[in-house]
């Protein structure tokens, strides 16, 4: 998993709410969270309507969100999390078996900041939940390049529903790498670019399209029509 971000650094443990039906399952993310340094949990929902509930009440700086939960599903759960006003810092960690899944796409434009295979190793899922308490998008390239590829082969022409008409050549380049899920040294390589020139264009980017993170960046250049079937 390639993850283009930096540690969480606040003193405060991040906050973490479970939302995950099975309850093994969501017991064995308790344990893992609640003994590691710097995490905690502070609800556990079983379905989607109670984890919009808990995270309003508890305001989690994440929730660890199943995709498929009875009652309400996690797409749903989470564009309710992250259009609520009350709680903006709320980030939304997806998990999904994405072989079986034909709802990754659909969380991303629900506002989630980044999707996790649930066959994920225990340093992969606690980094990834550090990930996206920074304020970053978890995108691992190799699953995002067969995420957007599946979108496009299912609804190919890439119908462009976005005006990008202010942005940049250069940004338009980038914003397209983005979409193919090229992490920041793969673009920086491509364009022959530095890194911290990549990070430049992806901030302009992020202002200009109102994107909360990367995972809207990828959004947007689907929207735009910048990925195709070729960018595969």
């Amino acid at each position: 998993m390639s993850i283009d971000a930096a540690p969480h650094s606040q003193s405060a443990p991040i906050r973490v709410l479970l939302a995950e039906d099975q309850v093994l399952v969501r017991d064995s993310f308790k344990v893992l969270i609640d003994t590691t340094p710097g995490l905690a949990t502070v609800g556990e929902a079983g379905t989607g309507a109670e984890a919009v509930h808990l995270a309003r009440r508890h305001r989690p700086d994440v929730v660890l969100m199943d995709v498929r939960m009875p009652d309400m599903d996690g797409i749903e759960a989470t564009r309710r999390i992250c259009a609520d006003p009350a709680i903006p810092g709320t980030r939304v960690l997806m998990l999904t078996t994405f072989d079986q899944d034909d709802y990754v796409y659909a969380s991303l434009r629900a506002g989630a900041s980044g999707f996790l295979l649930k066959h994920a190793t225990a340093t992969e899922l606690l980094a990834a939940i550090r990930v996206v308490a920074a304020g970053e998008a978890l995108l691992a390239p190799t699953v995002t390049r067969r995420l957007i590829a599946d979108v496009v082969r299912r609804s190919h022409p890439a119908p462009a529903t976005r005006d990008l008409g202010h942005i940049t050549q250069r940004e338009r380049e980038v914003l397209t790498l983005v979409g193919t899920g090229l992490s920041n040294s793969e673009i920086a390589e491509h364009l022959h670019l530095t890194v911290g020139t990549v990070k430049t264009h992806i901030g302009r980017l992020l202002a200009k399209l109102q994107a909360r993170d990367r995972a809207q960046l990828v959004i947007a250049a689907y929207d735009g029509g910048l990925v195709n079937p070729s960018s595969r």
